[in-house]
């Protein structure tokens, strides 16, 4: 992953990181796949445990980011 990319996505993580701090959760990059555009990401915090993490996952992150970064075809969670 390129540190332009790795920028962007940080940068696109910033408009959903104030609701995730809201409730004392956060997600960190794992790592980004070029060749099939999935982007990992580790739920930290109180976002680890809570059932509504693929809900946020999809709704929240995954749209945020891929309306921002269309190298991004998919977000996923890994533990």
């Amino acid at each position: 992953m390129t540190e332009d990319l790795l920028q962007r996505i940080e940068t696109a993580l910033l408009d959903v990181r104030p609701y995730l701090h809201a409730d004392e959760g956060d997600v960190e990059i794992v790592a980004f796949n070029e060749e099939n555009g999935v982007l990992e990401l580790r739920f930290v915090g109180a976002c680890k445990t809570c059932s509504m993490s693929s809900m946020t996952l999809r709704a929240g992150i995954e749209r945020a980011v891929r309306m921002k970064i269309p190298e991004v075809r998919r977000v996923e969670a890994i533990s």
